[in-house]
């Protein structure tokens, strides 16, 4: 999945010269927490946060002009953005931009063409939406959580021995094992279930697979419970 079918298009910004003071309350007005810049031919020169502009704002204990705002009529995005940001472009795998903002701790990325013009933004809002939907939680159905050895096929066979108990499944999304790397965990999303309920599905496949835990109509049930 790639960013262009998550990003967000319609991206608020700012100009080079827009004030810091016209930012602080398109920020407020619009809850915005960071606006790209961009210059006159769209194309990306850099980012300004909330932070930035909370920063450079003067405290409300100073007195004159220096309290209302008056000295900031000058001071423009140019002047607080961070120039050249971290960006990505529209073919960017989805899971390379959560690598990347959960690392750096951004909110979100600017999304860029091949000249540098800005065409939208992904953040951390847009990756969540793409994690439910590649878990499938948004149509429903059970989920069971297996254990699995790293061999080439396993992933396979598991999923040939669902099928042929007459079940479909709906996602499947894997993890490697964070205490041992010579396994991974497989998330199956179950769809429509044939004859089976879930504990007749795992009584049939527990003598062959580890069953870490599964969840039904909300309900996690750990099997070393």
């Amino acid at each position: 999945m790639l960013v262009r079918d998550w990003m967000t298009r319609n991206v608020t910004t700012l100009g080079l010269k827009t004030t810091v003071v016209d930012a602080a309350e398109i920020m407020r007005s619009k809850k915005i927490r960071q606006f790209p810049v961009i210059d006159e031919h769209g194309v990306l020169a850099g980012i300004v946060s909330d932070r930035d502009i909370r920063d450079a704002m003067p405290s409300k204990y100073l007195p004159g002009d220096m309290a209302t705002g008056g000295s900031l009529n000058n001071l423009r995005a140019t002047d607080i953005m961070t120039p050249e940001p971290l960006t990505v472009t529209p073919t960017t795998p989805m899971d390379i931009v959560a690598s990347i903002l959960q690392r750096h701790k951004f909110g979100g990325l600017p999304v860029v063409d091949a000249l540098g013009r800005l065409v939208g933004i992904v953040t951390v809002a847009d990756v969540l939406r793409f994690l439910c939907s590649a878990s499938g939680v948004g149509g429903g159905g059970p989920q069971i959580a297996f254990r699995l050895d790293t061999r080439p096929g396993s992933l396979s066979a598991l999923l040939a021995d669902i099928r042929a108990e007459g079940v479909r499944y709906a996602s499947v999304f894997t993890s490697l094992d964070q205490a041992d790397p010579g396994f991974r965990h497989a998330f199956v999303r179950l769809g429509h279930m044939g004859e089976h309920t879930v504990q007749s599905l795992l009584a049939n496949l527990g003598s062959r697979y580890a069953v870490l835990f599964h969840v039904e109509d909300g309900r996690t049930t750990l099997m070393d419970d």
